[in-house]
């Protein structure tokens, strides 16, 4: 893991007081699920596309995710229509196959028993976010705060979601440690004045910490004791 720390810059380092989990690629791996449904979607329009073609837009919510390909093909979508049908077909896609990460449940525990508040934020729509954390047995009770994309208007890498996260925790961001695993998610947390711990599931350790991560691991189960005592 690496562990600089590149946040303080000088300044008084406050207590983590806040964890705040992206959702894919944090708390599970949905992006095949997701890439599947919006190629199935883009199928149903007579459009042929490849799972890869959506990587350049994870982390950046649903509509730059159906977006940006749609703009590279030509294609013209009715996205409030079409990212409502991407969903219904992922949510039939997920069913008894979405598993939590290594380590989401222990790693909530140990935040839990060191006295943490703590929040989802996710650019995906409600429809998704809900879906997503009922099949995996974590209700949104188990969350102080749930933020999904229809709360905000300025998507990751603009830092609102974190910064709106922190609020309904009641916390100053730099009392809040964010999860990620997306170059553009880093971005905006740091853009927000948090610190940040990068996943390297959906992208490599060099370009999470370029990005701005003060920290990189491979998964949840593999995050040292010292990363929540800062």
């Amino acid at each position: 893991m690496n562990n600089p720390d590149r946040s303080t810059s000088g300044r008084e380092t406050r207590r983590i007081a806040g964890v705040i989990f992206d959702m894919d690629g944090v708390l599970v791996e949905s992006e095949p699920f997701i890439a599947e449904a919006a190629v199935r979607m883009f199928a149903e329009k007579g459009v042929a596309v490849r799972p890869e073609d959506f990587r350049p837009f994870i982390g950046m919510g649903e509509d730059r995710f159906l977006g940006g390909v749609a703009e590279a093909r030509g294609v013209v979508l009715d996205l409030p229509r079409d990212k409502v049908r991407t969903y219904e077909i992922y949510l039939e896609l997920i069913q008894g196959r979405l598993e939590p990460l290594p380590g989401v449940a222990d790693f909530i525990g140990r935040c839990r028993s060191l006295g943490m508040r703590l929040a989802v934020a996710s650019s995906a729509d409600r429809m998704k976010v809900e879906g997503n954390l009922r099949q995996l047995g974590l209700p949104s009770g188990t969350f102080d705060a749930v933020v999904v994309g229809e709360d905000i208007v300025r998507k990751k890498p603009a830092p609102d979601i974190f910064l709106e996260a922190a609020r309904r925790l009641g916390l100053e961001p730099a009392s809040c440690l964010v999860i990620e695993d997306a170059v553009s998610g880093v971005a905006a947390a740091k853009a927000a004045g948090a610190r940040c711990l990068g996943l390297t599931t959906s992208f490599t350790a060099d370009r999470l910490m370029a990005a701005g991560a003060n920290w990189t691991a491979p998964d949840l189960e593999r995050v040292p004791d010292q990363l929540l005592e800062w």
